[in-house]
């Protein structure tokens, strides 16, 4: 595996072990092979559109194509997906023909763990893929919803983390990574997807005295940003 063209490689050591964060927002664990992603949400576009809001419809095609140049790019042997993967649980009965062969075609290109959600309790079952609550791989615990206090080793999504940083005398608000160093929280990956931003309560209470570092996606390159240098997202 190499890295993209016109791209910097800049790797986390979470407990003691080198991860990847694409500026894609999943992460790539080069010495198992595993690509994470979090928070696909998809047909989060059909859900809006039956309660009367008329989005785009091509969340889940945007998703989808982002999704398979990052498995032609690593080949991973395996794909975690931390959960709220589907928007909810008709998700899998409104996806069209063609973008369910194409999730069928990618569930079947090496081992798929699908980690259930608040979104998605229970994923579809003709998708491919397996369905779990939690995964363990080395020293690294995968869930959804972030546990409560200091969990070494836990690598969770749900919260779709954002920061923001003042420079030059205006703020840039990116999708980030955060992480202190033994658990680590994911950018949500769907098209569709907002963000919370990573100065608020919930994040404050994962890391200890609120010490972490947020790794903010760029256009070549995640930048490292210590909390200390955020600001409240406006």
């Amino acid at each position: 595996m190499k890295a993209q063209a016109g791209t910097e490689q800049v790797r986390i050591r979470l407990c003691g072990v080198a991860v990847v964060p694409d500026t894609s927002g999943a992460l790539y664990l080069p010495a198992s092979g595993t690509l994470v992603v979090a928070d696909l949400h998809f047909e989060k576009g059909s859900a809006f559109a039956a309660r009367g809001v008329h989005l785009p419809p091509y969340d889940t095609r945007s998703t989808l194509f982002r999704l398979q140049h990052l498995i032609d790019h690593y080949a991973p042997q395996t794909v975690v997906a931390l959960g709220d993967s589907f928007h909810d649980g008709s998700a899998g009965k409104r996806i069209c023909r063609e973008d369910a062969d194409v999730l069928r075609s990618l569930t079947a290109s090496c081992r798929w763990i699908w980690i259930t959600g608040n979104h998605d309790p229970e994923p579809p079952d003709n998708l491919g893929g397996e369905v779990v609550e939690t995964h363990e791989e080395g020293p690294f615990l995968f869930r959804h919803i972030p546990a409560n206090g200091l969990a070494t080793g836990e690598i969770a999504g749900h919260l779709h983390p954002v920061a923001t940083v003042a420079s030059r005398g205006r703020r840039l608000r990116r999708r980030c990574f955060v992480s202190d160093g033994t658990r680590l929280v994911m950018p949500a990956f769907g098209a569709y997807t907002g963000g919370l931003g990573v100065t608020a309560e919930p994040f404050w209470k994962l890391f200890d005295a609120g010490q972490f570092t947020a790794w903010m996606i760029g256009r070549d390159r995640v930048y490292p940003v210590s909390s200390k240098r955020l600001t409240a997202a406006q």
